[in-house]
């Protein structure tokens, strides 16, 4: 199978859920004008094994060096060695070989970097893409790195929520952090974790987020996020350049994919990914949400209903898990808890889209629950 076109026309989660389901190898190459950027990605059997953008090589030694793994010097005696071998070992490889670093370490950076690339992609909204389908894949990876791809649109799914929150402060991975004045208060009240007092340390007032998150061998969504907690408490001020081309969206597919997907063989493979997303991020209430929502329409409410209630005590304000709460209830037959969440979720929306849709469910399970009160006591 060879499929092309527009990225208007045919959005690239979409290219990657297509290639996910009919579990096809090759290789997905997209491009942008706009951007003038590109790159690759790696498909075997509907897994993604690798990843890379074009005019840049694919950077594990920079990436390696960066984190702190490796020193310049391992690098060239592992160059030496690759040479020695007529060009044909792996860097990661050779480096394992020599103790330089283990297999583990090794795999989970390979695996960052290939993240990384696949997010940004997934992030296009102009441009071209081709698959070029081929059983006969050579992969120029510096390790065996399998990552399911559902794995990849729901961590896309989990990054649209809180790109969603931060845009107004964080509009772009273009954008430029720099110190805000002093006013006398922030000195005193200053309170970091070790990982944002690392990020403070990289502004100087001429790199944007892509640029100190490449500095900092970290992701540039968490340095986004971290990012946006300095801009918000007034810490450091943000600039984005008129001609900035570095916007970035997550794909927000996987949510609909959940949502709506009729087929329970699909619900059940969104379901391993939702497993994943909360093992990876166990103390992430969009998460947790997530695979509440899915228990949920697999009728396993019970399971359904503790992740919710995760999701609502990493997250008070999260109305939508109060909803969904309703909705486990009443599918249980606890009609009572079904109505105190659904007031609840009405006071704590009092203007939401689904207010007429809630009152009407509301209005129901209430004059149920009053005719099984009166029927008992008959």
């Amino acid at each position: 199978m060879s499929i092309e076109g527009p990225l208007r026309e045919l959005g690239i989660h979409d290219v990657f859920q297509l290639l996910d389901l009919s579990r096809k190898s090759g290789v997905l190459s997209v491009t942008s004008a706009l951007r003038d950027q590109g790159g690759s990605v790696y498909f075997e059997r509907g897994a993604v094994v690798h990843a890379a953008r074009r005019n840049e090589p694919y950077p594990l030694a920079d990436q390696l060096r960066r984190a702190g793994k490796v020193t310049e010097k391992d690098i060239e005696g592992a160059r030496t060695v690759q040479m020695s071998g007529g060009g044909t070992l792996r860097l990661g490889d050779v480096l394992v070989s020599m103790g330089v670093i283990g297999r583990r370490p090794l795999e989970r950076q390979v695996r960052f970097l290939i993240e990384e690339v696949v997010f940004d992609l997934m992030g296009w909204q102009d441009g071209y893409f081709v698959f070029d389908e081929s059983e006969e894949l050579s992969v120029p990876s510096e390790a065996n790195i399998r990552i399911a791809t559902d794995s990849l649109l729901m961590e896309g799914a989990r990054r649209i929520d809180e790109w969603s929150h931060m845009e107004g402060v964080i509009p772009s991975l273009a954008a430029i952090p720099a110190l805000a004045p002093a006013d006398g208060d922030h000195a005193s009240s200053l309170d970091l974790l070790p990982g944002e007092w690392a990020v403070l340390a990289e502004i100087d007032g001429a790199r944007d987020l892509r640029q100190i998150a490449a500095s900092l061998a970290r992701s540039d969504f968490d340095v986004a996020k971290v990012m946006y907690g300095l801009a918000t408490t007034g810490v450091v001020t943000v600039t984005v350049p008129t001609n900035g081309s570095g916007s970035y969206r997550a794909v927000s597919a996987p949510r609909v994919r959940i949502e709506s997907a009729p087929a329970p063989e699909e619900l059940e493979k969104a379901l391993g990914a939702a497993r994943l997303a909360v093992a990876e991020a166990p103390e992430h209430a969009d998460a947790r949400m997530a695979l509440g929502r899915l228990l949920g329409r697999l009728a396993r409410h019970e399971e359904a209903a503790q992740e919710l209630r995760t999701a609502l005590r990493l997250d008070s304000g999260n109305a939508a898990a109060v909803r969904e709460l309703g909705f486990t209830a009443a599918s249980r037959g606890a009609l009572e808890e079904a109505i105190d969440h659904w007031g609840h979720y009405l006071r704590m929306t009092p203007n939401a889209g689904d207010e007429a849709q809630m009152r009407s469910a509301l209005d129901a399970a209430t004059a149920l629950h009053q005719k099984l009160e009166e029927h008992a006591h008959v």
